[in-house]
């Protein structure tokens, strides 16, 4: 419930308790919200027990963590029918990275992409070209 506290932070809770409520009150106090954090897990489990039966036999392995849409899409992707982990193996991010920032640089990576250049039918120049020195932008003079 509480794994993102550090020991500094559960510290300094305490501190703070016992100079509001005093040593004497805290104690009760922390029955007090115990008593109803227990409560409202009571009410949670019996809302979910009451929606399952209302949903039937065919949700009974419903589970509520799954409309997180974090947990869904992960639950989704980490499936074996959509083959996407054979897609995101053979995905190599540094590699192909590498060869884009060779090609902005105008470096010649021939050597590390040999591979992926024949199976991607051929690389792209990205290097800059200067234009011929005797060729102008064209220049209209009643647009200014």
């Amino acid at each position: 419930m509480f794994n993102d506290i550090g020991p500094l932070e559960l510290v300094t809770i305490i501190v703070l308790a016992v100079l509001v409520f005093g040593p004497d009150k805290l104690p009760k106090v922390i029955q007090d919200v115990m008593r109803t954090i227990r409560k409202i897990r009571e009410f949670s489990e019996s809302a979910k027990q009451d929606i399952r039966q209302e949903l039937g036999p065919e949700f009974k392995d419903f589970e509520f963590e799954d409309l997180n849409p974090k947990t869904f899409i992960r639950k989704q992707l980490d499936n074996e029918d959509l083959g996407l982990k054979e897609l995101r193996n053979g995905f190599d991010l540094k590699k192909e990275m590498a060869e884009v920032t060779d090609a902005v640089h105008g470096r010649d990576s021939e050597s590390s992409s040999s591979s992926s250049a024949s199976s991607s039918g051929g690389r792209v120049d990205m290097i800059k070209k200067p234009d011929a020195p005797d060729h102008r932008t064209p220049f209209d003079a009643d647009a200014t």
